[in-house]
């Protein structure tokens, strides 16, 4: 129905366009002509008055003044001729008029309408000029010039031309509007039922993208658009799977155990109820990455922002997290140079035990971690690198991703640590990007710096900038709305 509405409205617009530009080129004709004729006029009239200015005038040089009778022949003549004629002399009396020549108007203007003269023109008043001297003043009201019959014909045939042509180009353009229409509704129509597929679930649905003009641009988008979709949907089962899987396994093992427990084949020893412990804390985990993935969405509405000592939460984060690099057998090195930030410390924790646990999880024992923080061109440049096998060229664009762990990917996790981190530091203001390579992995946060001196903090240090490290296959975070 909207392609019908849509191609209806465009093909009237075409025609109406066609239509329209027709009229305003026979008007702007007719003016043109209408212009040509009345200048046309205006210089016969003006060539009359001074031919009947220029008879006076010899009548007048002839006779040696205004002679009367002299006046009667010659003046009579041309009011017989359709003209109206009065002559004033130079002290403005009148000299001769009609109505003193004993002349019938009526007559004359019965002999004007048998000799089918046209109507008279507007008075005017033309000196009679003899010897460069003014002698009197004809007031003349002369007839009007008649178009001429071509000049009519003319215009006549060029309105009629124009009115066949406006009647051609309606129904041209009305035809190209329809098959313009056709092509671009179609287009659209096929693109909208698309997206009424997608709606309705067909997760496979895709617009055919034809042509490279705009609404080939929104195909294609909608496309992209489907594909996001349809991953997400597929991360988002998988993420379901092993939710299930991970679930699954801790609680078989405490059904197991409790219910041997009250069966009395097992003694509740401590050596028992530490592994029923331990799996419930391996649930807990679970809830919680859950519950962070959750609470990252709102991050930007619930920032507790004030002026923190990023070198001071790094430092106590890390520390809180020997035990793991220690069971793990993994050497932590940090440099960590004064500088803050304006920010939520504890969301900065969060994102540096994201960071921090993942580097420890695929790091082999025996390996290292090391922890950096300075300052560069008005960010603060934290960057945590690790010695593990570095991620996959095929994996890399993804790895900020919900739910998504890698093919190779043993360890356990939930998949969603680098994305909270991710739109975390979004949420700041800053971006997160990672650098890898076989055997070297590194993540980078920058966020907005702030001045030492807004800082509740007791001593002042000079911040050096770090060298940078070498960077192999790079990819930088999008932001949560650019997914």
């Amino acid at each position: 129905m909207f392609g019908g509405r849509f191609a209806r409205r465009l093909t009237a617009a075409f025609a109406a366009t066609a239509v329209a530009a027709a009229a305003l080129t026979a008007i702007v004709v007719n003016l043109a002509f209408s212009a040509r004729f009345t200048d046309y006029v205006d210089a016969q009239r003006q060539a009359r008055e001074q031919q009947v200015t220029a008879v006076l005038a010899d009548t007048y040089q002839r006779s040696g003044g205004w002679a009367p009778p002299a006046l009667d022949r010659v003046a009579a003549g041309l009011v017989m001729s359709g003209v109206e004629l009065e002559i004033l002399g130079p002290g403005g009396d009148r000299i001769w008029s009609p109505a003193q020549n004993g002349a019938d108007p009526e007559m004359a203007a019965m002999h004007t309408q048998m000799m089918g003269a046209p109507d008279l023109g507007a008075p005017t008043a033309s000196p009679v000029i003899v010897a460069g001297r003014q002698v009197g003043t004809a007031l003349l009201r002369v007839p009007r010039a008649a178009t001429p019959a071509v000049d009519e014909a003319f215009r006549a045939s060029v309105n009629r031309w124009l009115l066949a042509g406006s009647l051609a180009a309606g129904t041209i353009a009305l035809l190209v509007g329809l098959v313009i229409t056709r092509r671009t509704t179609g287009r659209v129509v096929e693109l909208t039922a698309a997206a009424d597929a997608l709606a309705a679930g067909h997760r496979d649905r895709r617009a055919e993208v034809s042509s490279a003009d705009e609404i080939g641009d929104l195909a294609a988008a909608f496309n992209a658009m489907a594909d996001t979709v349809a991953r997400e949907d597929e991360l988002r089962r998988g993420f379901a799977a092993d939710i299930a899987h991970e679930l699954r396994t801790p609680l078989a093992i405490l059904r197991s155990q409790l219910e041997a427990v009250q069966d009395g084949v097992t003694a509740p020893t401590a050596a028992v109820i530490d592994s029923l412990h331990e799996e419930t804390l391996r649930l807990g985990r679970l809830v919680a990455d859950l519950e962070t993935m959750a609470d990252a969405d709102a991050a930007a509405f619930t920032l507790d922002r004030c002026a923190v000592p990023l070198d001071a939460v790094v430092r106590d984060t890390v520390a809180g997290l020997a035990g793991l690099f220690a069971e793990s057998d993994l050497q932590l090195v940090t440099d960590l140079a004064p500088v803050c930030v304006w920010a939520d410390p504890g969301r900065l924790r969060q994102v540096i035990t994201n960071l921090a646990g993942n580097a420890a999880k695929f790091t082999p024992p025996g390996g290292s971690i090391t922890v950096t923080l300075f300052a560069r061109g008005g960010y603060a440049e934290l960057a945590v690198a690790d010695t593990g096998a570095g991620i996959p060229d095929e994996d890399l664009p993804w790895v900020f991703e919900r739910f998504f762990r890698g093919a190779g990917a043993c360890a356990d996790g939930s998949g969603i640590g680098l994305a909270v981190a991710a739109e975390l530091v979004t949420a700041h203001g800053g971006d997160i990007s990672v650098d890898t390579r076989p055997g070297y992995t590194r993540f980078l946060v920058r966020l907005p710096h702030t001045p030492p001196d807004t800082a509740p903090r007791s001593h002042r240090g000079f911040i050096e900038s770090a060298p940078a490290l070498p960077t192999v296959g790079v990819i930088r975070a999008r932001p949560p709305h650019e997914k």
